[in-house]
This record gives C-alpha cells, structure tokens and sequence, in this order.
C-alpha cells in the first residue's frame, strides 16, 4: 500500500512537471495561448484515464490556477475550466478538500447581486457542478450552506430556464444532504421558487414543485401557509405533469411532513382534488396516495378509532352503486376536518372563475362521500351550497355538463348519508334538484336528477314523487313567486316552474 501510495505521489509530480509550463502560460495576454494551454492540461490529466489517487494530488494542485480561470474574459477559457474542475470532483476520492476554495469562488461567480457570469450556457455548468459538488461532498458542505443558499437564491430565478431546473435539482440535493441545518435557512429560498412557480416552461413549473416539496419537507414547516395557494392554483395547470408534481408533493407531505397533523384541513382537500383530474394516470396516482395517507393515518390513531375498526364495518344502506366506500382512516379525517373545510367550499363555489366552480363542486361531491351521516351536522350550510351551485348564473358553468354531473353527485351522496335525516331539509334538497333538471342541457342528466327526486322520496318513506310535491307545494310556490314580478322570458325560474307542474 505504502509503496502504492509513493508510486502515486511520484506520477504526479512528474504530470505536474510536465504541467508547468502550461501552467505558467495561463498567465498569458494572449487568449489563444491560454485557451491552448487549458486544452493541454486538461488533456493530460482528466482526459487520461489516470488513477483517483494521482487525481487527487492533481486536483490540489490544480485547483486555484483552475478557479482563476472561471474569470477568465474568453468565455472558451471558462468553460474549459468549469468542464475541469467537475471531472476532477467527480473522480477524486476526497472532493471535499476543494471546497474551502471552490465554494467562496462560486458564490462570487453566481451569488451576488449581480452575477458575475454573463454566459447563460456557463451558469447551466456551474450549477450543475454545484449540484453535483453536494452529491458527493454530502455534510463536509455545512460550513458553506450560506454560500449555496446565497447561489441558489440567485440562480433560482436566472433567466436561462435550463438553470432555474439545474437549480431546483440542486436544492433538493442540499435539503436531503443536510437536514440538520437546512432547516435554519430554508425559508429564504420560497420567495425565489414562488417567484418561479408559474414559469412559462412546464418542466421548470414541475422542478419548483418538486423543490418546494423538498424545502417544506425539510423546514421548520412555517411556511406552508405561504406555498398551498400557489399549489392550488398549478391545480389547473394545462400540463398534466405539473399537475402530476403536485400531487406527488401533497401525498408525500400528507405522509410525511414532520407537523402534517397541523395542516391536515389544508392539504387533504389539494389531494381529493387531484383525484377528479381528468387524466387517469393523476386519478390513479391520487387515489393510491390518499389510501395510503388513510391507512397511515388509521394505524397512528388505531387506540382513539378502535371501536370503529371493530363495529364500523358494514357499508350504509342507499351507498352510490359502484361507488368504492373510503377506507375508515380516509373518512375519519375528512370526518374530523368538515366543519374546517366547509366555509371554503361555500366560498369558493361562487369563485368567478367556471375552473375553479368545477373543481370545487367536484370535491364538495368527494367530501360527502367520505364524511357519511356526519354530514347531517352541516347540513345547513352544505345545503346553501348545493343551492348557490345549482343556480350559477354563468352560461358556461351551466351549459357544463360535468358540473351538474357532479352538483348531481353532491346531492346523491347527501341523501344516501343522511337517509331518514333529510326530513328536516327536504325542501331544500327538493329546491336544488328542480334547479338542477330546470337548467340540465342533457336528458340523462335531467333522468338522474329525478332520480334523485325519487331517491328523496324512498329515504322518507313516501309512496311516489307527487307525495313529495304535495308535501312542500305551498312552500315551492311562495319560494318562485317572491321573484314573479321580475321574471323574463329568459328567467329559469320560468323553467323551474315547469318542471314543478309536470312532475306535480
């Protein structure tokens, strides 16, 4: 070994002798002599297949005349000694012992105000260098974690979009690599990735996704608030891979995320929205997560919902045909965050927004699937909900059959919960289905709406849909007559009326 190590030793500074002239030409005006001179050294060196051993001792020596060139004014020059420097950190055993000298250079280079490197191209291999530099220095970067936050702040929102994805793939190596101190400083890299979260490229929208995971997995979790909105609205993203990242991200949070019990009411709702996206792939990936949240979340509790594991085991009578019942952990925490979720719905129901309507009615329909019975106990306001939905004035949203579809849902899953209970709000729930069928642009919408009707009828116990009417004519009629005086040909109460009369 010890006759290996000076064999080593000897090799290297023989390369090193036969080095120094070139070296010495580094220093040179001309730019051809010192591009020439860059070229020769690289190429007896890590172009040469020479051993990791003699690389190093190369490395050490070569490493300050090579940061000297990353300033070099030929850009020719720069690159070649960017090229350098990451082969010999990715083939010296001890990369490490680079860093008192690389670090304070690249943090010049690309973390100051203004930044120093104008070719876009050089920046992409400097960072990418940087990235690297974490993979296989690991922890020995601690020291200089101000620096790479600095650069990261900076090259975050670089305007090559190549960058800003090197980037985000860059922090999430430095949020893995150092968790124990990462955290202390992990806040100020959200303002840069917020600020490049609705990049015109959808691949640098899914590697900000991806990196603000990782930032709020492996921060102290203040930040959350900050993020979700900015995630909601890449909700609606046009790419489904966008879309896909955030899903990804607020399943891996949801079963993960050190303070996740904190932020249940506000990331379970982001989940079940990825759940109804049109892309099945999304769908599937959503729906497996939420599984897993549900069951992760039954075992933690498993003492608290133990009478529940044993007794709760039977479907409810009415339950939507071919319909999956949620497992008990997934309805259990919907269950214990309704009351939360519920203003948010009423409000974002009315959004002016059709996309966001859509979305929102499409969760409101998932959260009665999962909450069961224990939607008797916002009944009210789920009910003014289902109303104000049913009668949204915009053309679009009403001419939207997936929509009503999923308004329809609302109401299916509300009488199948609630049963018996229903008696209470029977004409409301009435109200909403006669809305529904007066604005339906399809006939097998306007089919399900009236089984709906029927539906309402059979939880309590009346014998046909007429028993129905009669029981609650005399309110229907006051309920369109407190708006008679201003009705037009166009007016859908006119359509509401109709459809009261035929079915009465």
């Amino acid at each position: 070994m010890a006759a290996m190590a000076a064999g080593d030793e000897h090799a290297s500074s023989e390369i090193l002798r036969g080095l120094a002239r070139h070296l010495n030409c580094l220093n040179e005006d001309n730019k051809s002599t010192r591009k020439r001179a860059l070229e020769l050294i690289k190429r007896e060196t890590v172009d040469k297949g020479l051993s990791s051993s003699v690389l190093q001792e190369l490395f050490s020596a070569l490493l300050k005349p090579l940061l000297k060139c990353l300033s070099d004014p030929m850009e020719r020059c720069r690159e070649t000694a960017l090229t350098m420097t990451t082969e010999f950190i990715r083939c010296v055993p001890k990369p490490e012992e680079s860093l008192p000298y690389l670090m304070p250079c690249l943090a010049q280079r690309l973390g100051e105000k203004e930044t120093l490197e104008t070719a876009e191209e050089l920046r992409l291999l400097a960072v990418e260098m940087l990235t690297l530099t974490v993979e296989v220095c690991g922890k020995h970067l601690a020291p200089y974690l101000t620096d790479m936050i600095n650069i990261l702040q900076r090259t975050i929102v670089d305007p090559f979009p190549d960058v800003r994805r090197e980037s985000c793939k860059c922090t999430i190596n430095v949020a893995k690599s150092l968790p124990e101190h990462f955290h202390m400083q992990a806040e100020s890299l959200m303002k840069p990735l917020m600020e490049t979260i609705a990049h015109q490229h959808s691949r640098v929208r899914v590697s900000v996704i991806e990196a603000t995971g990782a930032v709020i997995q492996h921060s102290n979790g203040k930040n959350v608030d900050d993020v979700l909105s900015h995630l909601a609205q890449r909700l609606f993203d046009d790419s489904p891979q966008v879309r896909r990242a955030v899903t990804v991200v607020v399943g891996d949070w949801l079963l993960q995320m050190k303070d996740r019990y904190s932020y249940f009411h506000k990331l379970v709702p982001l989940l079940l929205t990825c759940i109804s996206d049109e892309i099945p792939e999304i769908s599937c990936l959503a729906a497996d997560l939420w599984k897993q949240v549900g069951a992760q979340w039954e075992k933690e509790n498993e003492d608290d919902i133990k009478d529940k594991l044993d007794f709760l085991l039977s479907q409810p009578p009415f339950y939507p045909q071919g319909v999956e019942r949620p497992g008990l952990g997934c309805r259990e925490l919907v269950v214990r965050h309704l009351g939360r979720l519920v203003p948010a719905i009423s409000n974002d129901i009315t959004d002016w927004l059709v996309p966001t309507r859509v979305r929102t009615s499409q969760l409101l329909s998932l959260l009665l699937l999962h909450a069961e019975d224990h939607s008797v106990q916002h009944l009210q306001p789920l009910l003014a909900i289902l109303y104000r939905a049913s009668t949204d004035a915009e053309r679009d949203v009403v001419s939207n059959v997936v929509y009503l579809e999923q308004l329809l849902g609302c109401v299916d899953a509300l009488l199948c919960q609630s049963e018996s209970d229903c008696s209470a709000v029977s004409l409301q729930l009435l109200q909403v289905l006669v809305t529904v069928q007066s604005l339906c642009p399809e006939p097998h919408l306007s089919e399900k709406a009236l089984e709906s009707v029927q539906c309402l009828c059979k939880v309590q116990g009346l014998d046909s849909v007429k028993d129905l009417y009669r029981q609650h004519m005399g309110q229907l009629l006051g309920w369109l007559s407190a708006s008679v005086n201003t009705w037009s040909s166009y007016s859908p109460q006119r359509l509401q009326l109709h459809i009261i009369v035929i079915q009465s």
